[in-house]
């Protein structure tokens, strides 16, 4: 491996030559495609090529402070530059290729054992969007010295939104990355190992190599809170991918407005995936057995369909809202709407016996006639999700006939809350899952070609649906770490979480070398893996950092951040969720610039924690204040504890005023 930074280097000089083409060209490239005129053969064709066209401009939108190109691959034949997007000159000679190209593979997959056709893999250094160095790694002669530019962008300061990771992906990395679309993944990923980011330049690729097919299926990423989502927001625009939507659960679910919260055993059994059972019997145990013939108007008579008819059609259709396939599964708005027509048809059959021809509009006037519908009003009411979750935690005897032997009396209970109108009623994040539920079963839920689920680890059964519901016969990537769940209904294995996002037969992929948290920060926190996650691989760094931990009983935490902040990067100060007051309270008494990080994620370089809040994000350095009380905060505080213990890039601060939890004792 060498490296060469001297200004004078010739090969120095032609890559910075090179790096001011590609900028030219993707400005030329930009300049195109505003001059594209917007003329369509009619006005909608026009508003979709101008849409078109402001998604282009987005994906060519120029960032001073990230480069054209990170690396090049040479064959001893030809060189490609390999970028965040493809740029090519007035020619059409490609100058920088994407990422995702095939023949991009080689330089995030060659090896000194498997070179895959290259000499030479050059990686580049930059600084402000400046080129400064190039490091060159010799392919096929046993070079297999590390690379400390690869180091060095992974260690470099954070601040501000979560980066791509485009120039350092790794071999294990890149191979989930370029997955088949047909393929879901589950990633098992321990902390610092990149999983978030995998999953999401997935996304970019599947984009990439897929676009027709998922422009009108769509891409959608799950994300635990909008703290995280605001932190991973920019990844993918980042990297020219600008049509992806990004959501949390409680988005995704939020069909009536969260004014309450649930005791934490209620929310458990909300999340049950028995709940499922329950609200399927409420919903089709409303339909009822006709009791009476019914006369059908068509062509100017009535037409009488016998009841025994009737409750074959009835009996019927009840049945396909139970099919094994999903995608035969008959939704219950569906089958009110396909009762009225078999009662039209069966008139019309009727008429044409008799010799009469009745039309096709004829038959669906039919179909909508008072009769019919005081009929489907009577035997196969239309109901709300809404209506019927409240009348199910509030009635007792409605509650009783849905859950009879599916739960015992004493969860009936538990579930139930004192009756009152809808329109106020105190819904919880819990209970808007169950709504989204029963909006499933009335109608199908518009569904996406791949979805990118992270933190899936927490997930409860209920969640799990809904995100199914989304996935329609598209794809997963599942992202998460055992280790990190702090969720009640959190498993010991990912084979519920997989069964429950109706995807059981998901290969789990596991990533186990840290690229982000130092060693010695990773070998603290492994102290606790044998209590909460034992069965799960240790997780190794790739590097080390000398001074990364230090342990100290409770000092003046205002010196300690000062002391942190001498260094250019951002600092975490994590603490249990009801000592955010008081610790934000010490950092500005002591004239330092700190915020809360709040659920939208918006906080500065110097951002006080809540630990509920850690999950996902990452800091230059950490400060974790009291860990004792973290881990004595909640029923899995020690899986809290090993989230915030590995959310350090450089340093970790770990300042306790008492003892340390017995594991974390040397």
């Amino acid at each position: 491996m060498r490296e060469t930074t001297v200004a004078s280097d010739p090969v120095l000089t032609a890559e910075r030559a090179h790096l001011a083409h590609a900028a030219d060209c993707l400005t030329a490239m930009r300049a195109a495609t505003s001059a594209v005129v917007d003329a369509g053969v009619d006005a909608w064709a026009s508003e979709r090529l101008g849409a078109a066209r402001a998604d282009r401009l987005r994906a060519l939108a120029a960032d001073p402070g990230v480069p054209p190109f990170f690396g090049r691959t040479d064959t001893g034949v030809e060189t490609f530059h390999i970028g965040r997007r493809h740029v090519r000159d007035t020619d059409g000679t490609p100058v920088v290729i994407d990422w995702r190209a095939p023949m991009s593979r080689p330089f995030y997959q060659a090896s000194a054992a498997d070179p895959q056709g290259l000499v030479r893999r050059r990686r580049f250094g930059f600084a402000g969007g400046e080129l400064t160095s190039y490091e060159d790694e010799l392919l096929g002669v046993g070079d297999a010295a590390s690379s400390r530019l690869l180091e060095q962008e992974i260690e470099r300061p954070r601040s501000g939104p979560m980066r791509d990771i485009v120039a350092t992906i790794q071999p294990e990395q890149d191979a989930i990355v370029r997955a088949p679309l047909a393929e879901s993944i589950c990633v098992q990923g321990a902390p610092g190992t990149g999983k978030t980011a995998v999953g999401l330049h997935r996304a970019a690729y599947l984009l990439y190599t897929h676009g027709g097919q998922l422009a009108r299926t769509g891409v959608l990423v799950v994300g635990p809170n909008r703290a995280f989502l605001r932190y991973i927001e920019q990844v993918l625009p980042t990297l020219g991918e600008v049509d992806v939507d990004q959501t949390t659960v409680a988005e995704l679910t939020a069909r009536v407005p969260v004014r309450g919260t649930d005791a934490p055993g209620v929310a458990v059994l909300k999340g049950d995936a028995r709940m499922a059972e329950v609200l399927h019997r409420a919903l089709w145990g409303s339909i009822t057995k006709p009791a009476d013939d019914v006369q059908v108007p068509m062509t100017g008579r009535r037409r009488r369909v016998p009841v025994e008819r009737l409750k074959r059609y009835v009996d019927d259709l009840r049945r396909r809202g139970r099919a094994g396939d999903d995608q035969q599964v008959l939704h219950h708005a569906a089958g009110r709407e396909r009762l009225a027509m078999l009662l039209a048809e069966d008139a019309r059959r009727q008429a044409e016996a008799a010799g009469g021809s009745p039309t096709d509009a004829e038959t669906r006037r039919a179909a909508r006639s008072p009769e019919v519908r005081a009929f489907c009003d009577a035997v196969w009411p239309a109901r709300d999700a809404a209506e019927l979750v409240h009348a199910l935690l509030t009635d007792p005897a409605v509650l009783a006939r849905a859950a009879r032997g599916v739960l015992d009396d004493g969860e009936q209970a538990l579930l139930l809350r004192p009756a009152g109108p809808l329109r106020g009623a105190p819904w919880t994040e819990a209970d808007a899952v169950l709504v989204d539920e029963v909006a499933g079963l009335l109608e199908r839920s518009a569904g996406y070609g791949h979805v990118v689920v992270d933190e899936a680890q927490d997930l409860s059964p209920m969640q799990c649906r809904a995100i199914a519901r989304r996935l329609a016969a598209g794809s997963l990537t599942v992202l998460g770490d055992l280790a990190q769940a702090t969720s009640p209904w959190s498993a010991a294995d990912w084979s519920r979480t997989l069964a429950g996002l109706g995807r059981p037969e998901t290969a789990v992929r596991p990533l186990t070398r840290g690229y982000r948290v130092p060693g010695e920060v990773l070998e603290y926190a492994n102290r606790l893996l044998p209590a909460i996650a034992p069965g799960l691989p240790v997780a190794t760094a790739v590097r080390r950092g000398t001074g990364s931990l230090r342990v100290r009983p409770d000092g003046p935490l205002p010196d300690v951040v000062r002391e942190l902040a001498a260094t250019p990067g951002s600092i975490g100060v994590v603490c249990a969720d009801a000592a955010v007051a008081e610790v934000t309270g010490a950092l500005v008494a002591a004239g330092l610039p700190a915020s809360v990080l709040g659920e939208d994620g918006d906080a500065g370089l110097l951002a006080v924690v809540p630990a509920t809040l850690a999950k996902g994000l990452e800091f230059d350095a950490v400060v974790v204040v009291d860990p004792a009380a973290i881990a004595a905060a909640e029923p899995r505080g020690l899986h809290r504890l090993y989230v915030v213990l590995t959310r350090a890039v450089s340093t970790l601060v770990v300042l306790h005023t008492g003892d340390l939890p017995e594991l974390l004792v040397a």
